[in-house]
């Protein structure tokens, strides 16, 4: 009886990340650049997680799929109130601009909120981590430590335990 349970968990939780996922993808591909305005962009994601205010005037909206999802979506739109540009941020490229001594913040600009924050006492470490699909679909964790809470110290990139294709077992 447990393992049809667990099996039944991981299949609803699979099948509840590719809706999601299925859901950014058509909504994504109902916005054109240069034409869509914050408004569509709103209409279609909701409310964002975070407004980032950028130099020239344009502003990035931040749509974080973590902790459940593997995706954080930074929209930019431009001062005009057009849009710009849909990027998704938790790639390797973005991952590898992550290093240390750069300041958290900074790097919460670039990753989008974590999925979790988890302090270590005796070593007085904290590990922010990112959850993250690996080609072609590999679960991940991308993980971002701090001694003092505001630098980075560290960067690492593991399994990513909390997936359901991971859990399927226990």
């Amino acid at each position: 009886m447990t393992f049809h349970f667990s099996a039944l968990a991981f299949a609803a939780a699979a099948l509840g990340l590719v809706a999601l996922a299925g859901c950014d993808a058509q909504r994504i591909s109902e916005l054109q650049p240069g034409v869509s305005t914050e408004a569509d962009v709103r209409d279609r994601f909701g409310a964002p997680e975070t407004i980032w205010d950028e130099a020239d005037g344009a502003r990035t909206l931040e749509y974080n799929r973590q902790p459940a999802g593997q995706i954080n979506y930074m929209i930019t739109v431009g001062a005009d109130g057009r849009l710009v540009a849909v990027r998704q941020v938790l790639t390797a490229e973005n991952f590898a601009r992550i290093t240390p001594g750069m300041d958290m913040a900074l790097v919460r600009r670039s990753l989008g909120k974590p999925a979790k924050v988890i302090p270590y006492r005796l070593s007085g470490e904290t590990h922010h981590d990112w959850r993250f699909i690996e080609p072609p679909n590999v679960p991940k964790v991308f993980t971002v430590v701090t001694k003092d809470g505001s630098t980075v110290l560290r960067t690492q990139i593991g399994p990513d335990m909390d997936a359901p294709e991971n859990k399927g077992g226990r």
